[in-house]
């Protein structure tokens, strides 16, 4: 019954929507016959053509400045005997908190044609570099926020590398930097590839960024525009959302088949990662100058954020020309709605991720339901679905479903803005709670079995409380994106009541007088995130330390 549920559920608000915006992708919008002739005036269309490079430009050259940004970071620290390595990694994770298109505006501040560094530089020197001059500010502002994906990723890889295999090559005489290429970086490919194929899908799906940068010539900006401005009933709207799915799947299959037969396996799992040594002095300095500039440009966001949220007028000066807490005073006084609408919907969209999840793990690994694999595939399915996608397919499917107690189509309900984040963050809660779940000896759960404890009590009183580290992490990792999901909700908002953070924070930053309560809200949207996966990291340290399984097996019998 709750396998069918699951199902039946994921089937309504995922597989029907997407099959809706394929199949109307395909319908004459006269004759409602299938035909590609959308697609041929797709691909006829100079604007649609451009969109189409562009992106895949952008999303292709971020990967590329993402991963210049990845590897002193990950091989410095893993490498080196390095001061400060914990710190480092710590602080290259930290732009992940703030959602790429809060802090565009902040970039183009300090970034852009008029902004602080080419202030100075134009002062100084007599020259300006166009660092975010049309897509090269899309590049620069996504690569910043998406590079700690391919630092995380490669940082595992390469400490799980067997320091027996780097001893290896340096007896047969390689050293320096062709024993980082012949030997050390494709080891650690696993993790690259799996980093740059996540850049590359988050970048190409983006929405808010180019939309704030006022780059309309990329796919998820002109199929937002085609729906808001056009209407549902615009077929083009429906043919770039599917192009958009697409090369997200293939995205997925290129990482997949780059790693196909090969072998990445080392002697000994964990075997002390990669020896590392001690840095002569100049190579020390020339390390800390790399890493140190590295965190400064990474880390720039969130300074040019916050002088923002306090400035009071900052235009052609390298500074604002004063600082004052009238934003914050605006925000609390005006905009308390977007902040209580997030807290709800992303509440409520990470327990029924975390609730989702943690049944769909069991079923799938505990469990030998005809057709379970089904139900991790589909759920697992949605991280290649962009959000803009799923919010036109919602906008396509449910417009007409009047729900019976509110009196309003679903499509412009607000429970429909819960959904949404709930399906576009399952995955992210499903990988956490089945990572818990194999951790779970299936031991613990027959012994409470042969104790008198049925199927579901042991469930309950057993596998949750062991999984609650996995569990606690899955909520936190879905509130925490839920929270500054943009490109779902911005489809899906019918009235100003109802909006979420994220829609209010891209409303304020439309205009330059909103800018600076725009900038406060974002502060907030970041402190949101950080606390809660502060939070979520001191539940995890007391559950592993109060709970052990004998304490399970005592208490839950």
């Amino acid at each position: 019954m709750v396998a069918l549920f699951l199902g039946l559920f994921l089937f309504i608000f995922l597989v029907v929507p997407v099959f809706k915006v394929i199949y109307v992708a395909f319908q004459d919008p006269n004759t409602g016959a299938l035909t590609l002739i959308n697609f041929i005036d797709f691909f006829n269309t100079s604007l649609f053509r451009e969109s189409f490079v562009n992106s895949l430009y952008v999303a292709a050259m971020s990967v590329v400045l993402a991963s210049a940004f990845s590897l002193p970071l990950a091989y410095f620290t893993t490498r080196f005997n390095f001061g400060g390595a914990i710190l480092i990694q710590t602080l290259g994770i930290v732009p992940l908190i703030m959602p790429p298109f809060v802090g565009a505006v902040a970039m183009l501040l300090l970034f852009g044609e008029n902004g602080s560094v080419n202030l100075l530089l134009d002062e100084w020197f007599g020259f300006t570099i166009p660092f975010m001059e049309g897509l090269n500010g899309v590049i620069l502002v996504e690569s910043i926020h998406y590079f700690p994906f391919i630092l995380i990723n490669l940082s595992a890889a390469l400490n799980n590398i067997d320091r027996a295999m780097e001893e290896a090559a340096q007896n047969l005489g390689s050293s320096g930097t062709r024993l980082f290429r012949r030997i050390v970086f494709p080891l650690a490919m696993p993790g690259y590839v799996a980093g740059a194929s996540l850049v590359f899908l988050k970048v190409f799906d983006d929405l808010g960024t180019p939309l704030l940068l006022n780059i309309n010539n990329m796919l998820a900006p002109q199929a937002y525009l085609r729906i808001s401005s056009i209407g549902i009933g615009d077929p083009m709207g429906y043919v770039i959302s599917v192009i958009l799915v697409v090369i997200s799947l293939l995205a997925l299959w290129t990482s997949f088949l780059a790693l196909r037969g090969k072998d990445y396996a080392t002697v000994q799992k964990g075997g002390g990662g990669l020896m590392k040594r001690d840095l002569r002095p100049w190579e020390r300095i020339g390390c800390y100058a790399v890493v140190l500039f590295i965190l400064a440009l990474v880390l720039s966001p969130h300074f040019g954020l916050a002088m923002l949220s306090f400035g009071t007028v900052w235009s052609f000066s390298v500074l604002p020309d004063a600082f004052t807490f009238a934003h914050y005073e605006s925000v609390f006084r005006t905009a308390t709605d977007y902040i209580n609408n997030t807290l709800l919907y992303a509440s409520l969209a990470a327990a029924i991720d975390v609730v989702f999840a943690t049944a769909i793990a069991y079923i799938v690994w505990r469990t030998k339901l005809v057709g379970r694999q089904w139900l991790d595939y589909a759920a697992m399915g949605a991280v290649a679905i962009p959000g803009v996608v799923l919010g036109i397919g919602y906008l396509r499917t449910f417009v007409e479903f009047n729900v019976p107690i509110v009196d309003k189509p679903l499509a412009s309900w607000w429970v429909i803005i819960v959904i949404a984040l709930a399906i576009r963050r399952l995955p992210y809660a499903l990988r956490a709670c089945v990572a818990a779940l194999q951790q779970v000896s299936v031991m613990l759960e027959e012994a409470a079995e042969n104790l008198g404890a049925t199927k579901g009590r042991t469930v309950r009183r057993i596998v949750v409380p062991l999984m609650s580290g996995g569990i606690m992490a899955g909520f936190v990792t879905s509130f925490a994106t839920a929270s500054v999901e943009l490109s779902a909700t911005i489809m899906l908002v019918s009235s100003q009541s109802d909006a979420p953070l994220a829609y209010g924070i891209y409303e304020f930053m439309q205009a330059a007088a909103g800018r600076g309560p725009g900038a406060a809200l974002g502060i907030i949207a970041v402190l949101i995130v950080g606390v809660a996966t502060y939070v979520s990291h001191r539940v995890i340290e007391r559950k592993e330390t109060e709970r052990t399984p004998e304490a399970a097996i005592a208490t839950g019998v």
